[in-house]
């Protein structure tokens, strides 16, 4: 008998879909347009209590002075955030569920999506963070002719008037020497103006959005992971809406040349890899962290361990000479080194660590002892040595599991062992996971998850220009959790996604080739034979 392809019967593209893609009209209604509108009320929204440099024209033109000036006008504003963050949410779930069914495959068409999405915010102040005026700042140090390893941004005159956190205005940049010409660059275009600076700093983020996009559909491919659905929980994720879009971090840029990177090592092009990972940690040298993966990439799956050793070796060799390059080039060194421990000097309940010494110094205060800076120091000390024990497991028991998953593993315990935590530290591993494979209980842990970290973003005061007035930032997220809850509840296709059936099987490679994909691509050890 004849095979259904051999009949010219093209054979299913996934053996869980369930029905045709949507015909195009349908799907901007009921998939484009619900996301955008939410991203569009974000926008609105962040014009009255998103983050503003104090010198700008912005904010004196009327309807925004009205935004921003009056109480009517700043509850409009944060009323339209925390709306359209749900709404957002929302649309995200629903086209989860068709993606994880199998009824949107096209990749081309999540990426239209993502476009749709992240162009409302293209132009308008950041939220939840003003990281992106300490960039602009730290660009104007540069050229004023301080080195920003040595000094912090108030060395310069009218510093607070570009709109950073006084809170770093002490602390020496914590980046790579390549963001220092980024910087550089940016405030050499853009001149006095702060709020332009913001805005290339966001399409510098965009790129690195869209080299996200792109690399996590070869990465899943390689890995035996269905693209669409990889793209839409990496890449439509709507943390990556509001932290690497709305809040412009450099993260976006670092993640996205570590993923362009890695599919440059798993297509046999490992040196180019090595340079893009590099590029990476040149930008935040958490990204530095890929370098060792890269290596067992291009030693190949079936390698033994003179043939590893020797690639981590060519691995750090480049490296180190690009990461030389850059600092003869910028003539900084590598005093990127000392200033590591910047953000360290903030404290935040999501890091285990540090809340487990705040609780330890809780406890000491009720018996009048004032230990608190002590258990947290130890409880760093600790998370810091188990992180380096994962870290070095990790790269020398490889075993049974793909380059691309020990990479994201690698990413996801520095974050959960680290000092700080924010809710876009998630993103350094989250792409990463959901190329290689995400089994049913973490994929369900990775979406509860996003939604959870999102409606944090959004209800954190201190993520926008003003406080919610006499409303503590838990009960605002309980309340928004509550109307997100009960959205859910409506539409039953979003709770089957996160708590259904159709979360069931999770990202796992579904077909016989897919499986014959993840397999090739696992770690063996030398000399093991492939099974089948």
């Amino acid at each position: 008998m004849a095979s259904s392809a051999e009949a010219g019967i093209p054979e299913p593209r996934n053996p869980q879909s369930e029905g045709e893609e949507p015909l195009w009209p349908g799907f901007v209604l009921r998939m484009v347009l619900p996301g955008t509108i939410g991203t569009i009320l974000i926008a609105l929204g962040a014009f009255g209590v998103g983050w503003l440099p104090v010198d700008t024209s912005v904010a004196e033109l009327p309807v925004i002075d009205a935004l921003r000036g009056t109480p009517i006008g700043e509850a409009v504003s944060k009323f339209a955030v925390v709306a359209g963050i749900l709404i957002m949410i929302q649309a995200w779930l629903f086209i989860g569920y068709d993606v994880m069914k199998g009824r949107i495959q096209d990749v081309r068409r999540l990426w239209l999506v993502l476009a749709a999405w992240c162009a409302p915010l293209l132009l308008t102040p950041p939220l939840f963070s003003r990281d992106v005026y300490s960039y602009f700042t730290q660009g104007r140090l540069w050229i004023a002719g301080f080195n920003p390893y040595q000094e912090g941004t108030a060395s310069i005159p009218g510093w607070f008037n570009d709109g950073g956190d006084p809170m770093w205005s002490e602390s020496k940049t914590p980046y790579g020497q390549f963001f220092l010409l980024l910087e550089r660059g940016v405030v050499a275009f853009s001149g006095p103006h702060a709020y332009t600076g913001a805005i290339v700093f966001r399409i510098i983020a965009l790129i690195g959005v869209a080299l996200l996009a792109w690399a996590v559909v070869r990465l899943a491919t390689w890995c035996g992971i269905e693209p669409s659905k990889a793209v839409w929980m990496a890449a439509l994720n709507p943390l990556v809406i509001l932290h690497f879009v709305s809040g412009a971090h450099n993260d976006a840029l670092m993640v996205g040349l570590v993923a362009a990177g890695l599919v440059l090592a798993v297509e046999r092009y490992a040196w180019a890899g090595v340079i893009l990972v590099t590029l990476a940690g040149a930008v935040k040298p958490i990204g530095l962290l890929a370098l060792p993966f890269v290596g067992l990439i291009w030693a190949g799956t079936r390698s033994n361990w003179s043939r590893r050793f020797a690639m981590w070796i060519a691995t750090g060799a480049i490296a180190i000479v690009i990461l030389g390059l850059f600092g003869w080039l910028t003539g900084t060194g590598f005093g990127w080194i000392n200033a590591l421990s910047t953000p360290g000097a903030v404290r935040t309940w999501l890091s285990p660590p540090t809340a487990v010494g705040m609780n330890v110094g809780n406890v000491g205060e009720i018996f009048g002892l004032s230990i608190t800076d002590q258990a947290i120091n130890y409880a760093r000390l600790a998370g810091t040595v188990l992180t380096v024990l994962i870290l070095a497991w990790l790269c020398l028991k490889p075993e049974g599991r793909t380059p691309i998953r020990g990479a994201a593993l690698g990413f996801f315990w520095l974050v959960a062992l680290g000092p700080i935590v924010q809710p876009w530290y998630l993103l350094w591993s989250l792409p990463l996971f959901a190329a290689s494979g995400l089994p049913r209980w973490q994929f369900r842990v990775a979406s509860i998850g996003t939604v959870l970290l999102t409606i944090y973003s959004g209800v954190g005061s201190g993520g926008m220009q003003e406080n919610y007035g006499s409303l503590s930032d838990t009960t605002l997220f309980i309340i928004a959790l509550a109307f997100l809850i009960a959205m859910l509840w409506v539409s039953k296709r979003e709770w089957a996604l996160l708590f259904g059936k159709v979360s069931a099987a999770g990202l796992v490679p579904v077909s016989d080739a897919d499986k014959a994909r993840a397999q090739q691509a696992t770690m063996r050890k030398p000399g093991e034979a492939v099974a089948g």
